[in-house]
């Protein structure tokens, strides 16, 4: 298992505080300070204070905000204040609400909609999120309010449409004169394209093109051409802004099995990670210079309609370790990168655990040891950037019915934190060594 917890402390600096009146009309002396500023980046912690109160007075911290479809998400939690008459979020334990103990960023993966099976909508990262935060007293009185703007794009960052006429995606590019390692991200729920993990790790020091996959007219939903991500891949390596030579993936979901496929036919991958995938080719038949890969198929008899009204997919998909369905399976012995594989124990969209036991196997079968498996327990199918809010239920492009993703609050924000984390590391790690290694061998 790989769990751990962020660390919160560092050396902050105050920002305004702010004074305001209580519905009763009074003024109050409470008042709420975001740490170090008010404005930072999506995937970075704030420290959340509230000062001015009785000591032991208790009181209610509340957080909202709105997505661009106008869902309100909302959190909240009890605390009683300390000698001094302060609460503060990071050492200061909730008595209740929407979660319990010490949860320093609580307030942010604790955010639930107010609509059932709603995941959080956001497509122009080019606009932060802007989360409210509110003090009440106990018989529901706002004392203090404040607004944390949570950035998805950073300074200097360059954000830039790709349609070439073959692919149709974004590429972001970090700040200085780089080169920077360069990653394709796969982010593909329904074919969609999605820029919020992109811009984010492009923030971090990665040129990031993120494309979408049914991009082009002449590639249709009944079947995917590897020919169209190997274009993907050679525009990101021709980018003067790229390290090379070699490249990362970064995939969940049915990008994943993308992702292994990439890995197992195109040259120059060096670093791939897969987000809970599996190791067969699903749902599409896959295409590449003659060869077809048949896909996994679903069976959708087996969902089972819960109590939410979502269904449970989990049992659905076919076993991709019966003998007629070998075929199915993605030969990734054959990849010269080095993998990646984060499996979520509460995954209810498919058996991500074991899929990813299953890859491990074959390369290990096959005398390879180039990977390293996390398994996450409490996390859902939909492992996103740190803080996002979490999405236990949500429509499915491909079943067309709310599905569940699975997943506990708290458990799942943990694994968000932690894997964003490795990912970064890992993509230095290979991407950088591989570089360091083809400029020593130039000279």
């Amino acid at each position: 298992m790989f769990l751990l917890r962020a660390n919160y402390k560092s050396s902050l600096q105050p920002i305004k505080l702010l004074r305001v009146c209580s519905r009763s009309g009074m003024s109050s002396e409470a008042q709420i300070q975001i740490l170090p500023r008010s404005r930072c980046l999506f995937d970075e912690p704030v420290q959340v204070t509230a000062q001015g109160l009785r000591p032991g007075q208790a009181a209610e911290v509340r957080a909202k905000l709105t997505d661009e479809k106008g869902e309100l998400f909302q959190s909240s939690a009890t605390y009683t204040a300390d000698s001094n008459g302060d609460i503060d979020l990071r050492c200061s334990p909730a008595l209740g609400g929407s979660f319990r103990g010490i949860e320093p960023m609580g307030l942010f993966w604790s955010l639930k909609a107010n609509t059932p099976h709603t995941k959080l909508a956001k497509k122009d990262v080019s606009r932060a999120c802007l989360v409210e935060i509110e003090l009440h007293s106990t018989g529901g009185d706002i004392l203090a309010t404040a607004t944390n703007e949570r950035v998805f794009i950073g300074e200097g960052v360059r954000r830039i449409p790709v349609t070439d006429g073959t692919i149709n995606g974004t590429l972001f590019i970090p700040p200085g004169q780089g080169p920077f390692p360069g990653v394709l991200d796969l982010y593909v729920f329904g074919g969609g394209l999605s820029e919020i993990r992109p811009c984010l790790l492009a923030n971090r020091g990665f040129v990031v093109l993120t494309v979408a996959l049914y991009g082009c007219q002449d590639m249709p939903m009944s079947t995917i051409n590897l020919e169209y991500l190997e274009h993907a891949l050679n525009f990101l390596r021709s980018h003067p802004q790229v390290k090379g030579p070699g490249l990362g993936l970064l995939a969940i979901s049915k990008s994943g099995d993308l992702a292994l496929s990439m890995s197992s036919f195109l040259p120059g991958i060096s670093a791939t990670v897969c987000i809970n995938s599996c190791n067969a080719n699903v749902m599409l038949p896959l295409h590449y210079k003659g060869r077809v890969i048949p896909p996994l198929m679903f069976d959708p008899h087996r969902a089972v309609l819960t109590e939410t009204g979502a269904l449970d997919v989990k049992a659905t998909l076919h076993d991709p370790r019966a003998p007629e369905n070998r075929a199915t399976v993605i030969p990734i012995e054959q990849a010269d990168c080095t993998f990646l594989f984060a499996a979520s124990e509460d995954d209810k969209n498919w058996d991500s655990c074991l899929y990813a036991e299953e890859a491990a196997r074959r390369l290990r079968e096959h005398g390879k040891e180039n990977f390293k498996v996390l398994v996450y327990p409490g996390a859902g199918h939909y492992l996103d950037c740190p803080y996002m809010p979490h999405c236990s239920s949500s429509y499915h492009a491909v079943n067309r019915n709310m599905v569940l993703w699975g997943g506990e609050p708290k458990g799942h924000a943990e694994a968000q934190v932690d894997l964003w984390k490795r990912i970064q590391a890992f993509f230095r790690e290979h991407l950088d060594e591989e570089s360091r290694y083809h400029d020593q061998a130039r000279l």
